[in-house]
């Protein structure tokens, strides 16, 4: 059963594009289904119904979570369980279109619904406490706040940053090329205070994080390598916590405070979908909630008679 995972993983890199992130994913979640599977005797695809289907997914929805108490009365969210089923219908979609199986015994399962999240943006304080520059200056902290910059500047995802190389980068013109998900790639302008942080990065802090083996990768760790998607991560998480900021900033709030500050000061949401790199305008469409509670709190403050 697993030549079959294989070979989808193996589709969805070199035909779909989809990031290294999608293919793990999706590599884990369907490995679940193949032990699964094993313990009860399911040897091959061609054996799987239906019923076999639904019987894992009850399996999943009633199983305790790893890593918890004994007595923890959690279980798997329908975020996970969302998720395991996109996973299966992708696969036997593949399989019945290639002939490797002979019908799609998935394409009847229900996908639950996803309650959307309203996406969390700092504040206009807390981004100017997080850009502040840090001193005294290092290789270590110039590379942070070029990252940072480019990030709040263009709203790019984290694997979007870690993947920025050398060639993408006009500065004089003041645009990226990014290469996105499914190896779409879009332009994106970048701001005056940008330029200036991954000038100053690359002029003094770079040079000194060069190794003989270094690839084209705009931001590099102190061993010269590319950065781990963790280790970027925590990198933004520390300079945060170094600023004062007391919440939990991750990378894509910076992200969503691109796409809110942007909408809260008149941008098109057609313009923020393009910069963004939206497939759907339905997805960026969330950030109209954002602002929307904004514009209540603003209403209710300022007008005379709220």
């Amino acid at each position: 059963m697993q030549t079959l995972v294989e070979d989808f993983l193996q589709y969805l890199r070199h035909e779909r594009g989809q990031a290294e992130h999608t293919q793990r994913t999706y590599a884990a979640l369907l490995g679940k289904f193949v032990a699964w599977a094993g313990e009860q005797g399911l040897t091959d695809w061609k054996s799987v119904e239906l019923r076999h289907l639904m019987q894992f997914l009850e399996h999943e929805r009633k199983r305790a979570l790893a890593n918890q108490p004994k007595e923890s009365t959690r279980r798997l969210s329908s975020e996970s369980v969302y998720l395991e089923i996109a996973a299966l219908r992708a696969l036997f979609r593949f399989a019945e279109a290639e002939k490797l199986l002979p019908a799609d015994v998935a394409e009847h399962l229900s996908l639950p619904r996803r309650w959307k999240r309203l996406p969390k943006a700092l504040t206009n304080v807390e981004i100017e406490m997080l850009l502040a520059p840090e001193t005294p200056e290092t290789p270590h902290n110039l590379c942070d706040q070029a990252v940072l910059e480019l990030a709040y500047a263009s709203g790019l995802r984290l694997a979007e940053l870690r993947g920025a190389r050398l060639e993408h980068l006009h500065l004089d013109a003041g645009f990226i090329n990014v290469i996105g998900k499914g190896n779409k790639e879009r332009v994106v302008p970048l701001g005056r205070k940008a330029v200036e942080a991954l000038r100053r990065y690359l002029d003094i802090a770079r040079p000194k994080l060069v190794r003989p083996r270094s690839t084209a990768s705009i931001f590099l760790t102190k061993r010269g390598t590319p950065f781990a998607p963790v280790t970027l991560w925590l990198r933004l998480k520390q300079r945060a916590r170094r600023t004062g900021i007391a919440r939990n900033v991750t990378p894509h709030m910076l992200r969503h405070s691109f796409a809110t500050h942007l909408l809260e000061h008149g941008a098109d949401l057609r313009v923020i979908q393009e910069l963004l790199g939206h497939a759907s305008i339905a997805t960026t469409e969330v950030y109209t909630h954002v602002t929307g509670t904004r514009l209540r709190e603003v209403h209710r403050k300022y007008h005379p008679r709220p």
